[in-house]
């Protein structure tokens, strides 16, 4: 990938950011760092003056990084949402548990 401006997108809403930007201007998130949308490399964004320190990407004039949904980042939500019995036996167990300690406290 031929290195020169790099740009710089919201890995949330995927708008395009001014490098040194520390919110977006599109959904208000803070940014803490920059990760390379190619091998997810995060680090400080003055290491990304040229582009990836890692892998030398940089976004090419008019091209649009393939960003993943933010959800799919997390490795406990990686296969979508939980499955509905988790949450059913998530609330039978609150119910359960508030039940023994109201019987407990009313003894």
């Amino acid at each position: 990938m031929k290195k020169g401006n790099p740009r710089f997108f919201c890995e949330y809403c995927g708008a395009e950011v001014q490098r040194n930007a520390k919110n977006c201007p599109s959904c208000g998130r803070r940014f803490g760092s920059v990760r390379c949308p190619k091998c997810e490399f995060t680090a400080d964004e003055s290491l990304f003056a040229q582009g990836c320190p890692n892998c030398g990407y940089s976004a090419k004039p008019g091209e649009w990084p393939d960003f993943s949904p933010p959800e799919t980042r997390d490795p406990l939500l990686k296969n979508g949402p939980l499955p509905v019995w988790v949450y059913v036996v998530t609330v039978f167990a609150l119910v359960a548990v508030a039940g023994i300690f109201l019987l407990n406290l009313f003894k």
